[in-house]
């Protein structure tokens, strides 16, 4: 039986419901008059169902539907009374958009109560493309998608489409148009949802339907009054195509239909009053820090010049945080060409362009930008030319201008050094970025104790203004390792940059390349191939299209050290090639300069093309710390040309230096190629020496790459075991020389760790993906705290440090490989 619309009468409802019973029972004689007839009360008309429920001669199921429109308090508690007395050969099915007010918490701890919610009844993507299947409706895999996108798997919104589907000349196009607009979709939500609310609460839907997400108070500010809170929760519950956004039930969105409707009804009714209520909104979300979601309501009021200045207040904290996504959004609602008007815009383009690595479109943005600057209000004027000068410090930076880097960074200093109170914090963001830039381009240019003083500054700035992406961009250049800095202390600072990023949901920037690319090299200097790989993958991954020069350097480099380790000669060659192509793009030197060109040359030279490799040295100079490399590549083309002496005579300008100037990893190389000479020349016991000198240099890093590199095997086997005091770090070169696995610092981690958790398990299958921690929190239906708790566990079981540690330990077991569950 259906329960009659707004019943209030107990004894009519009671007399329904036995009606119904009496009407299935085949004992029951067809001629007995109908039970509201009968003069019988509600209590006594409850009884009487009771009975003839339990004198069914078969089971009964007895359906209440519509339980929703029951206002009656006797007849509630009196189906509390027929939910309790059931007879055991009946079941009963309550049908209601919303719970009903009875206690079922016994039955639930009973288990004697099945639910069937709102979200059971929806249908999934695959059940709408049933659907439409069925219906004979042709419609692509991305059209079907998209319908159940708008519909959220809705039945009524997929009927009601499926309907007006039905001989449609273009299916695709209806399905990219639909939406709560539709005819079909506005009669049925304003005949079975809008005009059944009370008049306070259709003026509450209609005002507040222009957001995307509202809380009480946002709502009690567009329609003017309070007590909307109460009024979503209500909704919510009576599943009134109002949804809850979090655990506490705060905040709420619409259905998209519900909202498309809403919002068209908004516009028919209440014309008038649109452009205030999204400046209402505007206000809000302004006064919350939320300036996505005000710009764009203060466009949709016309306001164009507010929101362009919104856009600059606030474009250079988004550049800082790592936002393009946030800036491209906003800009995409501006008119096209509308920075040509407004520096403010005109600013906020250069930051998004300069994020996609469009840099030549960068300079004509600012050039737009420093023609208004003039004409701009005194108070703003300034601000305007203290940014534009960090953007010209960025680009300088990425286009490889090393002293342009360095000049604007003597501007900011300048620009900055009077800071009034109010321009305080700016002043120490736009600092932060300047020695961010400079750090960095210290770091490239190989003056590592300036870089390290400010990049360390930066990133203590950057926190102490609560800056994550900042921070975790100045981290991610401190793990370089140098003769101030051992490998091991460089590799744990590129851990912890990469931990911090993936902590901030951060670890999928492009800003992280140089970190990994330095992981990459450290672990390919330890002998750490495998290790070594992953992490230039992921590098290359994140890189943008258009990777900045000297960055690019560096991840060739890595690439080609890596094929140099497996002896893949060739794409050596290819990926050193590469990178002196990058390194032609700077106006500076870059500290690997020496490096990629001696190792170049050595690689050509090894693959019998000499005349190359002299090519590639034709020229070089450099100051004599870096000329290691070049002496060490000139030694390989003299062995190759046959000449071992004189490939002796200029390792010597390495060797006969006391103390050394050049780095250990330079020093391993010379003392192997020495060792390599003498064998040549027949002197083993020298070349033993040189062995052990080379064993002794790489030991406290323990550089293996060198030995392989120089491909020192015969060298090595000069060298009997027990007169080398590096056992140790011989037997690892002597296997990975072999061919054998590479060893590696964590090998102690392949106990078998504590069992993971079914919970914790589902977490792990998303780490291999490129999905960052919201979305996979999204894709598990669970709240971002649950999947940050899932995934420090899962590090603390595997012993992993970050992201990709964790899922190769968890490869190595098996645990992604397998299927487990």
């Amino acid at each position: 039986m259906s329960v009659e619309r707004d019943q209030q009468d107990a004894q009519r409802f009671w007399a329904a419901v036995l009606d119904a019973v009496r009407g299935s029972a085949r004992s029951v004689d067809p001629e007995a008059p109908p039970a509201a007839a009968a003069g019988l009360d509600a209590d006594q008309l409850l009884e009487r169902v009771l009975s003839e429920l339990s004198e069914q001669l078969e089971p009964g199921v007895l359906i209440i539907d519509d339980l929703h429109e029951l206002k009656s308090a006797d007849a509630l508690a009196q189906l509390e009374r027929l939910v309790s007395a059931l007879p055991s050969s009946a079941r009963l099915v309550l049908s209601s958009r919303r719970d009903p007010p009875i206690r079922l918490h016994q039955l639930r701890l009973a288990d004697e109560v099945a639910e069937i919610r709102a979200g059971d009844l929806r249908f999934t993507e695959g059940e709408t493309r049933e659907l439409l299947a069925a219906s004979a409706i042709g419609l692509s895999d991305a059209g079907a998608a998209a319908l159940y996108q708008r519909t959220e798997g809705w039945a009524a919104g997929l009927r009601l489409a499926v309907i007006s589907l039905s001989g449609h000349s273009d299916p695709e196009r209806f399905v990219g148009e639909f939406s709560g607009t539709d005819r079909a979709i506005g009669e049925y939500l304003m005949a079975e949802m809008l005009e059944r609310q009370p008049s306070e609460v259709q003026s509450m839907l209609l005002r507040t339907s222009l957001v995307d997400r509202l809380n009480g108070e946002l709502a009690d500010v567009l329609t003017g009054r309070s007590g909307s809170e109460q009024m979503l929760l209500e909704l919510e519950d009576a599943n009134a195509f109002v949804v809850s956004l979090d655990a506490e039930r705060t905040w709420f969105r619409y259905h998209q239909l519900l909202a498309d409707f809403l919002r068209l009804e908004l516009r028919r009714t209440l014309a008038d009053e649109v452009s205030d209520l999204h400046r209402r909104a505007a206000r809000w979300f302004t006064d919350r820090g939320d300036v996505v979601d005000a710009v764009r309501h203060t466009l949709a009021a016309g306001d164009w010049a507010d929101a362009a200045r919104l856009v600059a207040d606030h474009s250079f904290r988004w550049v800082l945080d790592g936002e393009a996504g946030t800036i491209d959004a906003v800009l995409e609602a501006f008119p096209e060409g509308a920075s040509a008007d407004h520096p403010d815009l005109a600013l906020a383009h250069a930051a998004a362009v300069l994020n996609h690595g469009r840099l030549e479109d960068v300079a004509a943005q600012l050039a737009l930008a420093e023609n208004h600057i003039q004409s701009a209000p005194p108070a703003r004027r300034r601000r305007l030319a203290v940014a534009t000068a960090s953007l010209r410090l960025a680009l300088a930076r990425r286009n490889g201008q090393f002293t342009e880097v360095i000049e604007q960074v003597n501007l900011l200093d300048a620009s900055i050094s009077n800071e009034s109170n109010e321009q305080l914090a700016m002043g120490n963001e736009l600092r932060a970025v300047a020695l961010l830039n400079l750090g960095i381009v210290e770091t490239w240019t190989g003056r590592v104790g300036d870089a390290e003083r400010h990049l360390s500054e930066g990133a203590a700035l950057a926190r102490t203004i609560g800056g994550p992406y900042l921070e975790v961009s100045c981290r991610a250049y401190l793990g370089f390792p140098s003769k101030l800095v051992s490998v091991a202390t460089a590799r744990e600072r590129g851990r912890q940059a990469l931990a911090l990023a993936e902590r901030h949901g951060l670890d999928d920037r492009p800003i992280l390349a140089p970190a990994l690319g330095a992981l990459a090299g450290m672990a390919i200097w330890v002998g750490e191939f495998d290790e070594a790989e992953r992490y230039l993958r992921r590098a290359w991954e994140i890189a943008e299209a258009r990777i900045d020069p000297a960055g690019a350097v560096l991840l060739h480099a890595a690439t080609g050290m890596l094929h140099a380790g497996r002896e893949e000669h060739d794409a050596a060659l290819q990926a050193f090639t590469a990178a002196e192509r990058a390194e032609f793009l700077l106006t500076g030197v870059h500290a690997l300069a020496s490096r990629v060109t001696g190792w170049l040359a050595a690689t050509q030279a090894r693959l019998g093309r000499t005349d190359d490799a002299r090519a590639t040295l034709s020229g070089f100079s450099a100051e004599p710390a870096r000329m290691g490399d070049i002496y060490n590549a000139t030694a390989v083309i003299r062995m190759a040309d046959g000449d071992p002496a004189a490939a002796l005579d200029v390792l010597a300008e390495v060797l006969g230096v006391t103390p050394p100037i050049v780095p250990a990893f330079t020093i391993v190389e010379s003392h192997l190629l020495a060792g390599l000479a003498y064998l040549e020349l027949g002197d083993r016991r020298a070349a033993a020496a040189a062995a052990e000198a080379a064993l002794a240099a790489a030991e406290p890093d323990r550089l293996i790459f060198p030995f392989v590199m120089t491909q020192a095997a015969e060298l090595l086997d000069a060298l009997p075991r027990h007169e080398t005091a590096h056992r140790a770090l011989l037997g690892d070169v002597v296997e990975l020389l072999r061919g054998e696995l590479a060893p590696s610092a964590d090998r102690e981690r392949l106990l078998k760790p504590e069992e993971l958790s079914p919970s914790e398990l589902r977490v792990l299958r998303y780490l291999p993906t490129n999905l960052t921690r919201p979305e996979i929190a999204q894709e598990l239906y669970v709240s971002i705290n649950t999947v940050n708790t899932h995934i420090r566990n899962v590090y603390a079981k595997l012993g992993a440090r970050d992201r990709s540690s964790a899922v190769q330990r968890a490869r190595d077991l098996r645990l992604l490989s397998t299927g487990r569950s």
